[in-house]
């Protein structure tokens, strides 16, 4: 990945391959997705790739890239449910709107890539998506709270999900996904050491983001064309 870069350019598959041969799993990682987008290691990686991998899928379809800037735009209603100050939140909405509009003004990936290219912008997109998860985990805290380490939800959202670099866990992709409405495949490289394995949250809804988690790290994915 450059130096520098945020998010990379498309990089066919291969190139995450060891030099050594390939355990059987990349192969297989091979067989279903052509390319990748690097995503720098910095602990916001899974915020950063979702957004920007669910932005792109949804270029040149004028229709959906409304409706997501209506969906941000109401979910101010979840920050007041969850007792935020709109100062705390209002700016970085605001962040996430003018890049949904700037798309659809220019429905170029080079746009996009621009946009999260540029550290304030993009960290502030990373951050709204943050306090959206902590907000959704708060007003639904009878159903997360079990899933938390924790002394309690609140302490959880103020140190794990809204605090810069902190790595993401299960319960605030699941948090997210629902906030939002989108449908996230994660393939991952760790355990078993010959196959991959598949999560789709939620389950049984369709896609519009492919991730590759390997070493505590998220990556976009480029499924290949189904024939």
């Amino acid at each position: 990945m450059e130096a520098g870069r945020l998010v990379s350019g498309r990089e066919d598959i291969s190139s995450l391959f060891p030099e050594q041969t390939p355990a059987a799993k990349y192969k297989d990682l091979s067989r279903q997705f052509s390319s990748v987008r690097q995503v720098r290691g910095d602990g916001n990686c899974f915020y950063r790739a979702l957004c920007f991998a669910h932005l792109e899928s949804l270029l040149h379809n004028a229709r959906a890239v409304q409706r997501f800037k209506e969906t941000v735009i109401k979910t101010s209603q979840d920050f007041t449910s969850a007792g935020f100050d709109e100062s705390s939140f209002k700016h970085h909405l605001n962040t996430v709107v003018s890049v949904v509009e700037q798309c659809q003004a220019d429905e170029q990936e080079d746009r996009l890539l621009q946009l999260f290219n540029d550290q304030m912008t993009s960290d502030s997109v990373v951050q709204y998506l943050r306090l959206l998860t902590s907000a959704h985990l708060q007003t639904h805290a009878d159903f997360f709270f079990n899933f938390v380490e924790a002394p309690n939800l609140l302490v959880y959202c103020h140190q794990e999900v809204e605090a810069m670099a902190m790595e993401c866990d299960h319960v605030d992709i699941l948090a997210l996904s629902q906030a939002l409405d989108i449908c996230v495949h994660i393939v991952s490289m760790e355990g078993d050491e010959e196959q991959l394995a598949h999560h789709v949250i939620p389950e049984g809804a369709e896609p519009s983001v492919h991730l590759l988690y390997q070493t505590s790290h998220y990556n976009i994915l480029y499924p290949r064309p189904q024939h």
